[in-house]
């Protein structure tokens, strides 16, 4: 039996071997010669725009906190007890300009101005009556000084007649006493004259320190009555009805209605571009602040409520604050809002409040025009541009800056050239491609560039 297996198993695999190498040489009699033929190319159709220069529309963003261009703190100059309190001298109410809102008790200071007075007069009277008594002493020394020269005139008669025995030695001694005495009584009356100027001068500065007392009695009595100096919106109260204030104590906090005002922080290089835009072309040679270099009228402003951007506001640039913020490394601008309260539907439109967090576009057109497209047409510093034959070409260019989209080119590209702007995959030099133009996409570039879709 194992020899009958043996044999078997030899015989099998000739013949194994003899139908495989059948079969082979049948697929090779059957097969047919491979014929060559050419592969149609395909050739990508991809959109292209022809690269113009354009209107351009500068734009520099920036946040900031509102705050009231004006702020009014009253404080208690003098001290007192209120009593009068306006009933709408509360937090968020408005009051008009020339509203009463706080008095303090006048008492004392009527006082002072009632003494202060009664002291002028008084003063005032020794005045009349040294005038008065400076023109009888001018009269009365005109007086004694003709009796003082009839005295004069009999002693030296005396004298003459004295020499020739005429008059005894008594009566010339008499003579020349009551020359004497009469001397004295001018000399007397022109002290007294002499002497007026002075006491008159001293009454003159006690009127003047009365009158000092007395301005700042009338000062303090103002002070006592806080009158609203402008339509304002109160802020903060510290004061109640009969309570004493005392010199120095803060009282309430307004703010004026008239203008907000946001320091918006806004990237260096944006306000730049910017400012150099509406740059004076002839600024003057002395000049020291930017307001004198750069014309702010050009710049249209609008103010957005954060989170709730169809909430607009038209603002002005008042300044540029001195210095970078040291957090952001941003140039500080501050605008100004006039009229917050104007236009206000509480449902759709609220006033501008101290607080509000907000988003400032500073917008200018720019001199000269600028070649401009897509930013999703730059691939890294390259863009595929048509070449006269409809070739790809990357070509590398110079990015100025980006804004809203769009790349603004300032190397690289000239007028006239054709950019993809598709994103061909794979994107080879010199591949062949059917461009199509899109004069539509052009178009919206152009109304993007000057700011129309902002």
């Amino acid at each position: 039996m194992g020899l009958f297996r043996s044999r078997g198993r030899a015989f099998f695999i000739p013949l194994g071997l003899l139908v495989g190498v059948g079969l082979v040489v049948l697929f090779i009699m059957n097969s047919q010669s491979p014929t060559h033929g050419e592969i149609e190319a395909v050739v990508p159709k991809l959109t292209v725009i022809t690269v113009q220069p354009m209107e351009f529309q500068l734009a520099a963003r920036g946040y900031g906190v509102t705050r009231a261009a004006d702020s009014w703190q009253a404080v208690a100059n003098v001290p007192g007890r209120v009593v009068e309190r306006h009933p709408n001298l509360e937090s968020g109410t408005l009051v008009r300009k020339g509203t009463l809102l706080l008095a303090l008790d006048p008492g004392r200071y009527k006082l002072a101005i009632a003494d202060t007075e009664a002291e002028l007069a008084s003063l005032s009277a020794e005045l009349s009556q040294l005038d008065t008594e400076e023109e009888n002493t001018q009269r009365l020394l005109k007086l004694e000084q003709t009796r003082l020269t009839l005295a004069e005139q009999e002693l030296a008669r005396i004298e003459r007649l004295a020499k020739s025995g005429t008059v005894s030695q008594s009566q010339r001694d008499e003579q020349r006493r009551a020359t004497v005495a009469q001397r004295q009584s001018v000399a007397t009356l022109e002290n007294q004259l002499a002497l007026l100027p002075t006491r008159i001068a001293y009454l003159q500065a006690q009127v003047e320190r009365a009158r000092t007392r007395l301005e700042q009695a009338r000062e303090d009595l103002a002070d006592t009555r806080f009158v609203a100096p402008y339509d304002l919106r109160i802020d903060e109260v510290e004061i109640e009805l009969h309570q004493y204030a005392t010199a120095g104590q803060r009282l309430f906090r307004g703010d004026s209605i008239a203008a907000a005002e946001i320091e918006t922080h806004i990237p260096l290089p944006m306000l730049r571009r910017l400012m150099g835009s509406v740059q004076h072309t002839t600024p003057p040679a002395d000049a020291l602040d930017i307001s004198e270099l750069v014309d702010f009228s050009a710049i249209d402003i609008e103010v957005r409520l954060a989170g709730a951007e169809e909430i607009r506001w038209p603002a002005r640039v008042t300044r540029v604050a001195s210095g970078l913020d040291p957090a952001t490394r941003t140039a500080r601008v501050v605008v100004v809002v006039d009229n917050p309260y104007d236009r206000v539907t509480p449902s759709k439109h609220p006033h501008m409040q101290p607080g509000m967090y907000v988003q400032v576009y500073l917008t200018a057109m720019n001199r000269e025009p600028l070649l401009v497209i897509p930013v999703a047409a730059v691939h890294h510093n390259e863009v595929y541009r048509v070449s006269d034959n409809d070739k790809l070409e990357r070509r590398p260019v110079s990015v100025a800056f980006e804004q809203n989209d769009l790349a603004v080119i300032s190397g690289g590209l000239a007028p006239g050239h054709r950019v993809i702007v598709d994103d061909p995959v794979p994107a080879l030099d010199g591949m062949a491609i059917n461009p199509w133009r899109d004069e539509s996409l052009e178009q919206r570039l152009q109304a993007q560039a000057r700011g129309e879709s902002l």
